[in-house]
């Protein structure tokens, strides 16, 4: 049997929060760290989670603030039961165990759990308190520059010989006119990294609360289909398409009439999947080059599939001959295993 660290293995400064909590002296269990440096202890018996943010002052500051606008709107996302900025500690109300990862894992109804995302989501767009809060815009620009990590890290990936700076400032050009249907629409809250991992199954709440919603402190105020990709366009995880399809006609049926049409929502939904998957491509490069994370690289088949797709269905041809011309073998999945391999 394992036995849970104490909490004397906390930095010191963390030690002294849970002191002046009531809380010193506790067992632990430290969750594996993300992709950020951000790192959750859970306190046992206590039903708290220790937030350690220390890295990133502006992220600790924005979860608090967009975990109070959520559970205000009758969403349920983590509450802080106290916090203090400096050095960027808080505690947090614990979902528990039930991630959709590990429900679906072990054979939990798929479609029942991706609805009720489906609701979650219905439900904040349709929230006239949804896009009232202070949070940066998704404006052309933030496109963009999520856009030229593609051209930073996934581009020379697959070829070293590249000139960066002439292919990024191609890159942005095209992208420029193909991101207009969606670029400076401020209509919700999008909580960017809107997928199974980051949502809890709350068997004891009901309607859309039993959707646990986690990891939104990047959260921006953008377009009502972004979130909707993150769902079910998972990095992680394949969605049969019908099932996709279906999921996609439920939020269109209940979508907001600002929305438009279902074929409006499915090309701008086709627009941000390829912007995304472009942009997640090169993250998970840069992840294995600068950080030495690797464990995202089998993830990138995936990706490279669906970021092809969503070309395709965006018609965004102009974009795939360009990536054609500079880049050559840029769909060869082997290079992508080589990467990983290595």
């Amino acid at each position: 049997m394992t036995i849970p660290p104490p909490s004397h293995l906390l930095p010191e400064d963390a030690r002294g929060f849970l002191a002046r909590c009531g809380l010193a002296d506790r067992d632990l269990q430290v969750f594996a760290a993300d992709a950020s440096r951000r790192q959750y202890t859970r306190l046992f018996g206590q039903d708290v989670i220790l937030m350690d943010d220390r890295h990133d002052p502006a992220g600790f500051a924005a979860y608090l603030q967009v975990s109070a606008h959520l559970n205000e709107m009758g969403l349920s996302a983590p509450r802080v039961l106290h916090a203090e900025p400096d050095p960027g500690l808080a505690l947090l109300e614990d979902f528990g165990d039930d991630t959709y990862a590990r429900c679906l894992g072990s054979g939990s109804d798929e479609e029942h759990l991706y609805a009720l995302a489906v609701d979650a989501l219905l439900y904040l767009h349709h929230h006239p308190k949804g896009p009232a809060i202070e949070r940066p815009l998704y404006d052309m620009e933030v496109h963009l520059d999520e856009l030229s990590i593609f051209s930073r890290w996934y581009a020379p990936a697959m070829r070293p010989d590249l000139d960066i700076a002439a292919f990024d400032k191609a890159w942005r050009a095209l992208w420029s006119a193909a991101l207009r249907p969606v670029a400076d629409r401020y209509e919700t809250l999008v909580l960017r990294d809107f997928h199974i991992d980051n949502l809890m199954l709350l068997p004891g709440r009901e309607g859309v609360r039993a959707c646990g919603l986690l990891d939104f402190q990047d959260a921006i105020l953008g377009p009502c289909e972004y979130d909707l990709v993150s769902l079910l366009q998972d990095a992680r995880r394949d969605i049969d398409p019908a099932l996709e399809e279906r999921l996609f006609q439920r939020y269109c049926a209940g979508a907001p009439d600002m929305l438009g049409d279902v074929e409006q929502i499915r090309q701008r939904y086709a627009i941000l999947g390829a912007q995304r998957h472009a942009r997640i491509l090169g993250v998970f490069v840069r992840l294995h080059q600068r950080d030495g994370k690797s464990r995202y690289l089998p993830f990138m088949p995936r990706v490279l599939t669906q970021f092809e797709q969503a070309l395709a269905a965006a018609d965004l041809d102009e974009i795939s001959g360009f990536l054609d011309d500079t880049l050559g073998d840029w769909r060869d999945l082997a290079k992508i295993s080589d990467m990983a391999a290595g």
